[in-house]
């Protein structure tokens, strides 16, 4: 019977076979407890869904997986027959729940009991069961398991049946006792060590994985863990000149790598976050692209040398991405065993996700909570290069302040009702840029966000994973001693967040960019956020599992949970509608030509227009625009619900409480902080005492937030001045941004045009190689070799600017793709604005042009924009002379460019 409230998430016992599973009924949108194990499989979208809607699609079984578990269940009931003795004495080993405190999780026994079913169990029985072979000729087997379920115990079982079975009987070509592991970093590799035997603190002793009179024979198998990067080819131009190197032979490859196993042949390896592990598409990101290539090469070249008894593929995600604008993943062909992610929510083995499903602000583009995808929003501001004290887009901020506030009642409540945990509940956040993170380092650190406690020092920890991840590649140590000491201590920092008397357990908030260390295993994470592009739900998955792992696991049937902000997640991997093949579409190459050299238009980036300020700020309130907020706009209330069978429980809603952030101390700090960023600000071209200007700031603030100039609709009732106070603590940011715009505007001075330190100057001479299938133009007077025909306008435009009919004019381009780029303010938000044409003139004059029939308030605040950039730019004398033209029909061109 179905049911609209979901009472229990978890309905099975995590040390045996699933029983139950939650289905959600589309047409009803409700929840059924159905029995028996839910099938392996994922959902593909059907294509006639929208966003906003129940469309799940059509659910497409794992047919491999869902083959093989009846047989190994019935294998298993029978008694295992047809393996070998030592074999069957580790099976029964591991079933003996008197051998050890806690028995395997159910999902563990499975996984190793498939891979052993797979080699020992007789051909009759796999008759039907087909695995794919690498086109070099080795075979992979994929144990997919959910994050916090048991891997490296799972790698410790099979290390161990191989190893002991080759050790007793050294003729038996179906095993191995040379392995090799391969894992995505150092981190990783660092703590796969516990799979040596020979270390203290092994995992064989540790869980007790082989009996004690089989120990001693453990310890004669050869294990080598290294990182992906050691399957690089060797740098030929590393090392002595004078010595003239060949390319590296396949087995002279192999010795380097793994130099302990001598000669040996029938090699098995066994590849950690193998999801990595594929044979590279070339549209997909370029980094990945690299591991990728390395990864699968570097096994190849083994295979070719020594021959690969086969590969062992341990995921959570085994999906290879499909490219940088990819609706979804190609899921690997050779999973043969499954244990996802609903099934460990369903057995209380990890934490429930709970995401933002509506607040009472406006939604977004998918009908959900705009806080359940963020990036979307703030894109434009988040991907600036600009100086870490630039305040971030109020709806980052809110959400940081919303999440902080749960977070901190949820520190509150440890120290209540968790006394026996003495590290802190953790927030990460993962962003887009260093730009972002180092942004929100410093709002943190400065007290521009709500919850001070987040800005502890010993408890902020920022970390830039890409950055670590190039001094881990540095194989040839020539980084300098001082920056590998500092990476080393962050990486030991992060790595022991919430462990007790480690480097970190202090923290408490980590900010990371682009990803966290895949492996990272700390337990103690409760609130996520995502500020980036999530391109695919492998990239979903592998963000939200660095929060999954439980604190405890002594009761398996009490939920935990993990809150959820940014990252759109919904455990379904996206795919095209199935169906005949597409014809290709046409695509046309648009590209810069080089032997235009001289069409070349060059121009500054400019990342912001200051200007000197007057010591004391007299400005003129009667020129000062009103700023409107709204309660609709801002997020007073924000319901979250747990995550299951793919959809959020909406029947299970939790309201973070936020009061908090309208308390009376709270929302004089909020307005001191305030006057403090905007001095900040301007601190470079304002002289004079900074307490006095920090006053005058605050003052303006106060008598801004008291006057008609700041409209907030609120409902007139109890509480009307607190919802006032929360709707300008959250919204404080467009408050900062609207007082700075007309500080200003308002100043007598020139301005001064702030360049982009990296790359001060663009040109048409470094624009991107694109492809489009849209309507295209070849055109001879600019260097980039056609138009993209947006319009008819543009499409005439572009007529007339090819004619030879405007006095003066040497070459023109259209602002597509270039990166020509100038922010502006609009309502206290920051935008970028994309003039559409620049024209280039003798004597180095140029016309910044935009197209635009009907004009619109926000088109005056973007022309206003592109004449403050045009005055400073002109006054460097560096870069020619600009001038701005807005022309309504393109026949207006000439008369906008008569007098340049």
């Amino acid at each position: 019977m179905s049911q609209k409230h979901i009472d229990k998430l978890i309905v099975n016992d995590a040390y045996t076979e699933p029983t139950h599973h939650w289905a959600y009924l589309r047409e009803k949108q409700e929840f059924e407890l159905r029995e028996g194990r839910r099938k392996a499989g994922y959902w593909k979208l059907s294509g006639v869904g929208r966003k906003g809607t129940d469309d799940l699609g059509e659910f497409v079984e794992l047919a491999l997986v869902n083959q093989v578990r009846p047989r190994v269940a019935e294998w298993k009931a029978k008694g295992y027959p047809n393996v070998t003795g030592t074999t069957r004495k580790l099976l029964e080993f591991w079933n003996d729940t008197t051998q050890r405190q806690y028995p395997f999780f159910w999902c563990q026994l499975e996984a190793i009991e498939t891979a052993i079913w797979l080699t020992e169990a007789s051909p009759s029985e796999k008759t039907g069961i087909t695995i794919p072979v690498e086109d070099e000729g080795w075979q992979r087997q994929c144990l997919k398991m959910a994050t916090g379920t048991g891997k490296t115990v799972v790698m410790s079982m099979l290390i161990a049946w191989q190893a002991l079975n080759k050790i007793a009987n050294n003729g038996d070509a179906r095993f191995s006792k040379n392995i090799l592991i391969i894992a995505p970093g150092l981190t990783v590799r660092d703590r796969l060590r516990v799979l040596k035997p020979e270390r203290e603190d092994n995992f064989y002793q540790k869980f007790n994985i082989v009996p004690s009179s089989m120990w001693q024979e453990l310890l004669d198998a050869k294990i080598v863990i290294e990182n992906w990067h050691t399957l690089a080819p060797i740098n030929e131009n590393y090392g002595p000149k004078v010595v003239k190197k060949g390319p590296e032979s396949d087995e002279a490859f192999t010795r380097r790598v793994v130099p302990d196993f001598g000669g040996a042949q029938n090699i098995l390896v066994i590849n950690d976050e193998a999801h990595h592990c594929h044979r590279p598409s070339f549209d997909e990101e370029k980094e990945e692209q690299e591991k990728a290539t390395i990864w699968i090469s570097g096994i190849d070249r083994i295979h070719r040398a020594r021959g690969l008894l086969r590969a062992y593929d341990l995921t959570a995600t085994p999906f290879r991405p499909t490219g940088r604008n990819n609706q979804g993943e190609q899921l690997f062909t050779w999973i043969v065993s499954d244990f996802g992610l609903n099934d460990a929510i369903e057995s209380g083995l990890v934490k429930t996700p709970k995401v933002a499903v509506r607040d009472d602000a406006s939604i977004g583009a998918d009908f959900k909570s705009k806080l359940f995808h963020i990036y979307p929003e703030v894109k434009d501001d988040v991907n600036r290069n600009v100086d870490p004290q630039e305040g971030l887009p109020d709806l980052l901020t809110q959400a940081i302040d919303i999440l902080g506030a749960d977070w901190l009642k949820e520190k509150e409540d440890w120290q209540k009702l968790r006394p026996t945990i003495k590290t802190p509940p953790v927030m990460i956040m993962i962003c887009n840029k260093t730009n972002t993170a180092a942004r929100i380092e410093y709002a943190i650190k400065n007290g521009h966000v709500i919850t001070r406690e987040l800005s502890d020092k010993e408890g902020l920890l920022r970390i830039d994973q890409d950055a670590l991840d190039k001094v881990e590649a540095d194989e040839a140590g020539e980084m300098t001693k001082n920056k590998r000491e500092l990476a080393e201590s962050i990486r030991e920092k992060v790595n022991t967040v919430g462990k007790e008397g480690k480097p970190g357990e202090k923290v408490q908030c980590v900010i990371g960019v682009n990803m966290l260390s895949e492996g990272w295993d700390a337990q103690t994470v409760t609130h996520i956020l995502g500020i980036r592009a999530f391109t695919s739900q492998l990239l979903c998955e592998q963000v939200v599992g660095r929060g999954l792992r439980r604190i405890s696991y002594d009761n398996l049937s009490e939920p935990e949970y993990v809150t959820v902000f940014g990252v759109p997640f919904t455990y379904l991997p996206v795919e095209e509608k199935p169906g005949p093949p597409r014809p290709p579409v046409a695509k046309t190459k648009i590209e810069p030509i080089t032997d235009r050299k001289a069409l070349e238009i060059r121009w500054p980036h400019v990342l912001r227009v200051d200007y000197k300020l007057n010591y004391f700020l007299e400005l003129d309130w009667d020129k000062l625009t009103p700023l409107e907020l709204s309660p609709e706009e801002t997020r007073t209330v924000v319901e979250v619900a747990p995550v299951i069978d793919n959809k959020p429980d909406l029947t299970k809603l939790t309201e973070l409480d936020l009061k908090k952030l309208g308390d009376e101390k709270r929302f004089q700090t909020v307005k001191l902080q305030a006057a403090v960023r905007l001095r900040e600000r301007f601190a470079k071209n304002w002289d004079g005492d900074p307490a006095s200007h920090i006053s005058q700031l605050l003052r303006m603030i106060d008598e801004f937030t008291e006057s008609k100039k700041l409209v907030i609709k609120v409902p007139k009732f109890e509480h009307t001045e607190l919802l006032r106070r929360i709707v300008v603590a959250l919204n404080i940011q467009r408050i900062v941004e609207h007082l700075s715009a007309f500080i200003k505007s308002s100043s007598t001075e020139d301005p001064v045009a702030i360049f982009d330190s990296v790359r001060p100057v663009r040109s048409t001479a470094t624009a991107p190689v694109w492809y489009t299938s849209k309507p295209t133009q070849p055109v001879l007077k600019s260097q980039i070799s056609h138009i993209v025909i947006d319009s008819k306008w543009e499409g005439s435009t572009a007529f007339e600017l090819e004619r030879d009919r405007i006095p003066g004019l040497v070459s023109w381009v259209k602002n597509d793709h270039l990166g020509f780029e100038i922010y502006y303010l609009w309502k206290g938000k920051v935008h970028t604005y994309y003039p559409d044409f620049i024209m280039k003139f003798e004597g180095d004059r140029y016309v910044m042009m935009e197209v635009k029939g009907q004009k619109t308030e926000q088109d005056e605040a973007k022309w206003a924009a592109a004449e403050e950039w045009i005055r400073a730019v002109n006054l460097t004398g560096n870069f020619g002379t600009w001038k701005f033209a807005a022309i309504e029909k393109p026949k207006d061109l000439f008369e906008a460019v008569k007098d340049i």
